[in-house]
């Protein structure tokens, strides 16, 4: 029987969590549908198809983005609000009296809502970027890499466009892009669909993490979204990181971007909050759930202030990123991030990360990769 303490450890963050348990995970009998020559041919067709895409549904355009922003900023992804994931941080600048208190970025959602300002968007209007991160307190399994690719984007909005109605239209217009991707690829190489990896469907079932809770109240996060994911292969997952109806939030989620507290029962019919989600659908090559989006409606200055309160960290509103949302110098804005090589393992129907990226793997992982057929790039 599931425990409060199970579901608590749930929310501990992503990753499989020991290499014995990995070995299990990673599908035996696999081989590679593609050669990694052609691996590489489909990712970069996949990738300007769906840059493409974005631009054209969501009114975007792409925009250079940092790789190293100053401690000072505020404007570094937390990931979440227990300060577990920390930023690599080094000094930086010869020969300076102070060295620059440098940190590699583990995501650019502050970064962006910023941007809106200095590129001089409207409301309609948005910026997307090819971002890289590290994130270096993450466990390394087959679908958690310590270095990130994402399309990280943002859009300028109008206070009226800060609702359900809203956020899943612009959901939806993201899942048209990764399909169209899927087809595009599928035509390049035809052997992709492969009558084992079902195709994606072309709706996305909306439900509320609360929904969810109320369908599997036993279950820990993971295993409710496993759970859905059977009778509904891709999903989003609205209002994540304000508790539920158990006392605990579906999944942790940072305090001070995405709008989780704003009270949603209007819409819903029930006590529900949260402008934000995630995308996730059924991996048919790995058997397990697979997150592709994490995005989200931005705060206000009061969802900010009553949000960094609920998470205990009111000092952080002196920052130079916090202080700009409170005085209204930069728009109000929906964003998110879309994961690079996630969706490269998915459209390609590959079993690990390392398959689709080149990056740092731990010896274990990498023996039992090749145990299974599984090569990954170095």
């Amino acid at each position: 029987m599931t425990t409060m303490a199970d579901k608590r450890a749930d929310l501990a963050g992503p990753g499989v969590s020991t290499y014995a348990e990995v070995a299990k995970v990673l599908p035996s009998g696999y081989r590679s549908i593609l050669t990694p020559r052609q691996t590489m041919h489909a990712l970069y067709e996949a990738k300007r198809y769906i840059e493409d895409g974005l631009a054209r549904e969501l009114n975007l355009m792409l925009v250079q983005v940092p790789l190293i922003v100053s401690r000072e900023s505020g404007v570094n992804d937390m990931l979440d609000r227990d300060g577990s994931r920390t930023p690599v941080e080094f000094p930086a600048g010869l020969g300076l009296d102070e060295p620059i208190h440098a940190q590699i970025v583990q995501a650019a959602t502050k970064w962006k809502r910023v941007a809106l300002r200095q590129f001089g968007f409207e409301a309609g209007e948005g910026l997307n970027t090819d971002m890289r991160a590290v994130r270096k307190d993450y466990f390394l399994d087959h679908d958690h890499s310590a270095y990130v690719d994402q399309w990280d984007w943002e859009k300028a909005i109008t206070a009226a466009d800060r609702n359900l109605d809203f956020l899943k239209a612009s959901v939806r217009g993201i899942w048209r892009v990764l399909t169209g991707a899927e087809r595009h690829v599928q035509a390049l190489y035809p052997q992709l669909a492969d009558p084992r990896y079902p195709s994606l469907p072309e709706e996305l079932h909306f439900v509320h993490a609360e929904e969810i809770l109320e369908m599997y109240p036993d279950l820990p996060r993971k295993q409710r979204e496993t759970r859905i994911l059977q009778d509904h292969p891709a999903v989003f997952i609205v209002g994540i990181g304000y508790p539920l109806a158990d006392g605990l939030p579906h999944e942790m989620r940072a305090a001070d971007y995405d709008d989780w507290i704003t009270d949603t029962s209007a819409a819903t019919g029930k006590p529900t909050h949260g402008l934000n989600g995630d995308i996730l659908v059924w991996n048919p090559v790995t058997g397990r759930r697979h997150e592709l989006s994490s995005m989200g409606i931005r705060v206000t200055k009061e969802t900010l202030r009553a949000q960094m309160e609920m998470a205990g960290l009111e000092s952080d509103l002196a920052l130079p990123y916090h202080q700009a949302i409170l005085k209204d110098e930069i728009p109000l804005s929906i964003g998110g991030g879309i994961g690079q090589s996630r969706t490269y393992m998915l459209l390609l129907r590959k079993a690990h990360l390392g398959e689709v990226s080149v990056t740092v793997w731990p010896d274990e992982l990498k023996r039992i990769c090749a145990e299974k057929d599984i090569h990954v790039l170095e």
